[in-house]
């Protein structure tokens, strides 16, 4: 399985504030077909990087406009599916309004491709709805903006709480082999190993 990094610049807007970033979308996959991880900023950015290839999905890991304000017109013109945890709809309908995710991120949600098999894994704290994905053949995770290299995700803001994304990583992500390479939304990649003590120390202190 092939895993390729695409970069993204945009603006990230909530609670009335704005902020820079630069966001990864990741393709996962092979030469004839990929998951879409993310949508972020930029469309025809994101299709050169298909290069044609079949899209099997557009999966999304939380609903934050930077994450998926590319996701609808490049469903226009990869025909494929986006998915989204029902749970971050109502950010979802802040940048679209009167459009919809095809399917929704729930427990067993499994997506396949190229012969891997993508689990979701529920991990709510950033956002009500955030997802990671776990390919357990690779040693691969996706955590979107859950887990950081540098530790959990950013909170206080509105939807997000420190408390439940710490027990999030503590119960779900800290449960994979330390080997595991975390591929992250934003910034360089991590393991679970690099970020156990610092999760855990923060469970400590918030006594989750």
């Amino acid at each position: 399985m092939s895993i390729e990094l695409v970069t993204t610049d945009g603006t990230f807007a909530l609670d009335g504030g704005e902020w820079q970033v630069t966001n990864n979308i990741w393709l996962v996959g092979d030469d004839r077909e990929v998951i879409v991880i993310d949508a972020a900023h930029d469309s025809a950015r994101i299709v050169e990087a298909i290069h044609g290839r079949r899209v099997r999905a557009i999966v999304l890991t939380h609903g934050h406009n930077d994450h998926i304000n590319a996701a609808v017109p490049l469903r226009d013109v990869v025909d494929a599916p986006i998915w989204l945890h029902d749970a971050d709809r109502m950010l979802w309908d802040v940048v679209w309004p009167g459009d919809s995710p095809d399917r929704p991120i729930e427990p067993r949600t499994v997506l396949s491709v190229a012969g891997n098999d993508l689990a979701a894994l529920h991990t709510p704290g950033h956002s009500p709805g955030c997802c990671c994905f776990h390919d357990a053949a690779s040693g691969v995770v996706f955590s979107g903006d859950t887990l950081f290299c540098g530790g959990p995700g950013a909170t206080g803001r509105s939807f997000s709480d420190e408390p439940t994304i710490v027990a999030s990583i503590r119960t779900v992500l800290l449960a994979l082999p330390d080997h595991t390479v975390v591929h992250t939304g934003h910034g360089d990649s991590t393991t679970i190993g690099a970020e156990r003590a610092g999760v855990l120390a923060r469970a400590a202190e918030l006594g989750t």
